[in-house]
């Protein structure tokens, strides 16, 4: 009410407050109590603050209940959320008593018939061969589907839609060659009203800047919410067609702005408050990666990549790569080819991520053995395997007269003989493993295989001018090299098709008892072969024993679920261990990878249910070149940290490769593959899968357990005021304000800011929009950073700092030159501006107004500039990429080179004097550190490896001062 009195008097003034919180112990007129927990607002039920309660709903048929509403049932129904579109719900705060009751009911509309009308679908199936394909066979949910009612060949219709014709659709092609089975469709019919996307966005704290505290949640995180991006049934073509014209997908249809209360100013942020179906956001998928030696790292330099017959691409003088993924591409299979003849030609098949975006590999060669000289009329044997202190492997025997020229015309001069032998007992070189090791059985399934050596051959006359071919060579394999009795009569000989990546059966092994090279008496299994156009072989055993590992990769070892990295390749080497010696391998049989989504990535591996340690395996994670650290294992098993529950974590043999070590690499552990018990309940929530559960082992919350790797976080933090995750370009939003306004091109730049000073210094970048009407004035984000040490000078430090560059907003309609104010904490003073920089800014007008020496600002340049201005510029189809680039360039100070180490007096554009900050002052990333955070969130602590020492930059041991490992150099 108004005061009674007037200014200067005595006078009333009444306040209503109404009081949502609990009241204070005794004054409550509730008289419900809490075995856990407290009692909510509406004292009606107990709430659990750290408890999440996770729940799915199915209908009748077994189809999702989407938008199926979850009351609490109490004196009056309260609605505490509602089903997504897989029929899945989370209610926080439930306290598991047993006194809470749930309700569910459907949501009103539902109809076997989507949108209400008849709709019918059209799935093709295109099968490539020879012979060509001419049978065809379609399943649906597993069971076959009876071609005398559908009437399909290569496609296959269906009318009417309803939901019982939900779930995974996959053809079968054969012909007199063999047989192959398509990657399944999945198919979802929703009701009439049922909304095609869950309207309702999942929670997604983001972090916030190192000034901006919240008391409310009492951490550095705000939850913005986010949309996945999955397809949806947007606007249907007319007609039957294989693929509709245009993508649709869940994402964000309504944002609202929020103002977060920060120290002394107040920070804007788009919150997502609904999702639709959309036009599915374009990207582009990429494979980069390096070429190199596996014995000395020595690059492939100017090497042809094939993409089966076709050459797509060439490594440059570094060995680096790049190679756009074909749409449709469910497996890219790349041949790299050496024109010098120096390697083998490597066949793999890489891993790339579907959402978009560039996926780094190092694809490692096996450099050719040097050749020998044969005479064609006498018989040869040549080894494969040379470890020391152990036998070969086995030997291949060439007849006399078995070499023939391409016309088929007997060779009877010298011959040239290259033969290198990968030996599955040098662990090392697993990753040299050509292929992923799989074939395709009659049935057109596709099985692993596990390797007891790969060898390539190469036979030439006599001048290394003309290929020979060979015929009745024969293959002895030492079955003292076999350790597993059962693999003795599943042992067969293998070629590589270079086309599909697959492995194809040449032929089977008989026994035979001989006396070789005067030895005693030993027994060979021994096959025949013939050498012609395919010069990769394989001494392999199909294993039906296989799992899956359920791996996440973090930003850092604080290991939050929305920390969680994208297009992280996961690796994994199976190895077969010593008898008696879980964590000596003897030798390894198989090599696999996997991208890690936005629910981490389920990798195969062998296991064995009867015997934990029959195999055991390595497994490793590397993001653009940089190799990720291991939760650890010492000084004892923690099972908070590593991911796994007790106990087990013991019956796995959890060990980070530092276990025994503390100066060796944390980057990798190493497992038993004990197949989880089905009896077992804590065997049964990961991190192993059986291989028939790969969809729960994709699908499986981020409770259930599985195993971790995180970055080593560096001193950087970015804001952006529209959310974004780099690691999805699908969650690319279009909004004026988007810090990266196009989702298929990302420019990243930066300015290089010398310190003058006794002390590391932390420098913002605040970014607004400077001359859009749309964004004038408006926040696009913050970059912070800390300057690094210069090793030749004490007293000088440097950074590189991003900033927003300027250009064409989302509808490319009008340029924005962004406002970038560039301010250092504590107390600095601006020293000088790149002339360069000044006089180009001065002669592109406006020009921004630069009263306060403790800060610079100007209106970022539209053209791209260079280390002359002390700016970096870099566009890629992958942002990360794009940051990674320009931050090489600014460290080395140079616009075409790259360095890891900062050179603070090269390509500088602005120059500042810092005194020495109080030992009371925090820095700015010791904030967030320091504010007890970790513990309200009850997370693992800062490990000592991890601490900073004074005036040097958190890095790893080896490491260089850059946020990763990748080579700049494309």
């Amino acid at each position: 009410s108004e005061c009674s009195g007037k200014c200067g008097q005595t006078g009333v003034q009444k306040r209503t407050r109404s009081c949502l919180a609990e009241a204070e112990p005794g004054a409550s007129p509730c008289n419900l109590t809490c075995v856990m927990g407290r009692v909510n607002a509406d004292c009606d039920a107990c709430m659990c603050q750290d408890v999440t309660l996770h729940g799915k709903v199915s209908l009748e048929d077994g189809s999702p209940a989407a938008g199926a509403r979850v009351y609490l049932q109490a004196k009056k129904l309260k609605l505490l959320t509602a089903a997504n579109g897989a029929g899945a719900f989370r209610i926080p705060g439930v306290c598991p008593d047993g006194k809470s009751t749930l309700k569910i009911r459907k949501q009103r509309g539902w109809s076997n018939r989507i949108q209400g009308t008849e709709i019918n679908v059209s799935l093709c199936c295109d099968a490539v061969g020879t012979p060509e394909p001419d049978r065809y066979l379609w399943y649906h949910n597993g069971s076959l589907l009876d071609p005398s009612l559908y009437k399909y060949k290569n496609n296959l219709i269906l009318k009417n839609l309803n939901r019982g014709q939900s779930g995974e659709y996959f053809c079968k092609a054969s012909s007199d060659g063999g047989s192959a089975k398509s990657q399944p469709a999945k198919l979802a019919v929703i009701g009439k009203e049922e909304p095609p996307c869950d309207p309702q966005p999942q929670s997604h704290p983001i972090r916030l800047p190192h000034d901006c505290f919240q008391n409310t949640t009492n951490s550095f995180y705000y939850d913005v919410g986010k949309c996945p991006a999955k397809i949806c049934a947007g606007k249907l073509d007319k007609g039957l067609r294989c693929k509709d014209n245009t993508a649709y997908c869940c994402g964000v249809s309504k944002m609202e702005t929020r103002q977060i209360s920060c120290n002394g100013y107040t920070l804007p942020t788009k919150v997502a408050v609904e999702c639709g179906c959309k036009k599915c956001t374009e990207t582009k998928k990429t494979v980069r990666g390096r070429a190199i030696a596996a014995d000395n790292g020595e690059p492939l330099r100017f090497g042809h990549i094939y993409l089966g017959n076709k050459r797509v691409s060439m490594t440059g003088y570094k060995g680096t790569f790049s190679v756009h993924v074909p749409v449709d591409t469910e497996r890219l299979v790349l041949t790299f080819v050496d024109r010098l003849q120096k390697f083998v030609n490597t066949t793999k098949v890489l891993p790339f991520n579907e959402k978009g975006g560039a996926v780094f590999h190092e694809v490692k060669l096996l450099r050719k053995k040097p050749p020998v000289t044969l005479e064609s009329s006498e018989t040869n044997v040549i080894s494969l395997g040379e470890m020391e202190d152990d036998d070969p492997i086995a030997e291949l025997e060439i007849p006399p007269y078995a070499f023939y020229r391409k016309n088929g015309e007997v060779y009877t001069g010298k011959v040239k003989a290259s033969v290198t032998f990968l030996d599955p007992r040098n662990v090392s070189a697993a990753d040299v493993t050509q292929s992923d090791l799989n074939f395709v059985d009659d049935e057109g399934d596709i099985f692993p295989l596990r390797t007891y050596g790969m060898f390539s051959v190469d036979f030439t006359d006599e001048q290394g001018t003309e290929s020979l071919n060979a015929e009745d060579v024969k293959v002895h394999l030492d079955t003292a090299q076999v350790k597993m009795p059962e693999h003795l009569e599943e042992m067969k000989l293998w070629s590589l098709n270079p086309e599909t990546g697959l492995w194809e059966e040449e032929g089977d092994f008989s026994l035979e008892r001989s006396r070789r090279h005067k030895r005693e008496e030993r027994t060979f299994l021994v096959g025949n072969m013939e050498i012609k156009e395919r010069r990769l072989f394989n001494l392999d055993v199909p294993e039906s024993r296989r799992c899956y590992v359920k791996v996440r990769a973090y930003r850092s070892e604080r290991f939050l679920p929305s920390e969680q990295i994208q297009g992280v390749v996961i690796s994994v080497i199976n190895t077969e261990p010593e008898p008696g010696f879980s964590s000596n391998p003897r030798a390894w049989g198989r090599f696999d990878s996997a991208v890690t989504g936005p629910n981490g990535a389920c990798v195969p591996a062998f296991c064995d249910e009867q015997n934990p340690e029959a195999y055991g395996a390595y497994i490793l994670a590397s993001m653009g070149g940089e190799e990720l650290e291991a939760a650890s294992s010492a000084p004892k098993l923690n099972p908070n940290v590593i991911g796994v529950p007790q106990p087990y974590l013991n019956k796995l043999n959890y060990r980070r490769t530092d276990h025994e070590d503390p100066s060796t690499k944390k980057t990798a552990f190493s497992i038993n593959m004990a197949k989880p018990n089905p009896n077992s309940p804590e065997e049964n929530n990961g991190p192993i899968y059986a291989y028939e559960n790969l969809s729960e082992c994709e699908e499986a919350p981020y409770s259930a357990a599985h195993f971790r790797f995180y970055r080593v976080e560096g001193d950087t933090y970015d804001y952006n005021t529209v959310p974004f995750n780099e690691d999805d370009l699908m969650s690319w939003t279009d909004d004026y304000l988007a810090w990266w306004p196009k989702p298929m091109e990302f420019r990243a730049c930066y300015i290089k800011v010398k310190i003058n000073g006794p002390q590391e210094v932390n420098i913002r970048s605040r970014n607004m929009g400077g001359t859009h009407p749309r964004t004038i004035g408006k926040l696009y984000g913050i970059r912070d950073v800390r300057s690094i040490r210069s090793p030749e000078r004490p007293g000088v430090s440097a950074a590189c700092l991003e900033f927003k560059c300027s250009g064409m907003l989302y509808d490319q309609d009008r340029v924005d030159r962004t406002l970038v104010k560039v301010v250092p904490q504590g107390s600095c003073r601006r020293d000088g501006v790149n002339s360069m920089l000044h006089e180009y800014l001065v002669n592109h007008l406006p020009m921004a107004t630069n009263n306060d020496s403790s800060e610079y600002t100007m209106l970022a340049p539209l053209d791209p500039l260079g280390h002359n201005y002390g700016i970096y510029t870099v566009t890629d189809q992958d942002p990360r990429i794009a940051k990674e680039i320009a931050l090489g360039r600014c460290f080395d100070g140079t616009s075409d080179g790259t360095s890891r180490t900062m050179k603070s007096d090269i390509g500088v554009a602005l120059t500042f004097t810092c005194a020495e900050r109080s030992a009371a002052e925090q820095s700015a990333f010791q904030s967030p550190r320091n504010s007890g955070q970790q513990s309200l969130l009850e997370l693992p602590r800062e490990s000592a490896a991890f601490r900073r020492p004074q005036g040097s930059r958190r890095t790893a041991p080896g490491r260089s001062p850059m946020r990763a490992q990748r080579s700049p150099a494309y």
